[in-house]
């Protein structure tokens, strides 16, 4: 199981989607407060369809509630346009955290200082950058290939 973060999600169709792909993968999604919608929006449920009775998630008021039950830091992957190492050359492990910023704005600066993983997805300079849902969907997509195809 991987552990998906979305920090101070936006957009509730965009959450219902990624709440569907952990059910589809097996991952579990942790979302920090405050949100810009309600758990209970009709766009989240719609997105996440019936899927969402069957999604192993845990909620949290702030990153500090968060942080304090992390097992091993240095297992957490923050995503960033503005990183620079590609998330292909990360090598992902099962418990591992993969960490998304809101979509208006991405992770906060005192975010990314706490940790030391710093992940970018590679993409043309045409765009400012992919899509919440798209985005955890590489790199879960990844992250699954590296653990269940590695020799």
């Amino acid at each position: 199981m991987l552990n998906i973060v979305l920090v101070e999600p936006e957009i509730p169709n965009n959450t219902g989607n990624i709440g569907r792909l952990c059910v589809g993968t097996g991952n579990k999604l942790h979302l920090i407060k405050p949100y810009g919608f309600e758990i209970t929006d009709k766009n989240l449920k719609r997105s996440g369809l019936d899927y969402w009775v069957h999604l192993d998630w845990t909620e949290y008021d702030n990153v500090e509630e968060w942080i304090a039950q992390l097992p091993d830091t240095s297992r957490v992957f923050l995503f960033s346009s503005k990183a620079e190492v590609s998330y292909y050359e990360s090598k992902f492990q099962e418990g591992d955290w993969l960490v998304f910023g809101k979509e208006s704005v991405g992770l906060s600066q005192d975010i990314l200082n706490r940790f030391q993983n710093h992940l970018t997805i590679p993409m043309s300079d045409k765009i400012r950058s992919y899509n919440i849902a798209n985005s955890v969907a590489f790199v879960v997509g990844e992250a699954r290939r590296q653990i269940h195809f590695r020799l």
